[in-house]
């Protein structure tokens, strides 16, 4: 894999930050996470990127059920199936989540770039 990050696949990109997760945001903290994704999708858009498109619909057919959660919900849902109390989580829980945030995320774009390439 390349270190060059402007030359790296969305998945390569995605990859990287999981595992230098304090080079992208302060504290590794869940909620910064979220926020990069957020802030990531926004811009990819803004540029005639895709983003995040269809990520929250994906996460809801690859759980199997829908609620009133956006994508945040939707991978704690998956993370961590027995529920959770409130949305500050523990630093055990946050680890869990972060952790299959980035494989589902990893899936998702995995599955994208199949279709791309299939011309679906």
């Amino acid at each position: 894999m390349t270190t060059d990050v402007a030359a790296m696949t969305e998945r390569e990109y995605f990859a990287f930050m999981a595992k230098r997760l304090g080079m992208f945001v302060a504290g590794s903290r869940l909620a910064g996470v979220e926020g990069f994704l957020d802030g990531y999708d926004q811009n990819a858009l803004r540029h005639g990127g895709p983003g995040l498109r269809g990520w929250r619909e994906w996460l809801v057919a690859r759980r199997g059920q829908d609620c009133n959660h956006g994508w945040h919900g939707q991978v704690r849902h998956i993370a961590l199936p027995d529920g959770w109390e409130r949305w500050d989580l523990s630093r055990e829980e946050e680890a869990k989540v972060i952790e299959v945030l980035f494989t589902l995320l990893d899936e998702f774009l995995a599955e994208r770039e199949l279709s791309t390439a299939h011309g679906d």
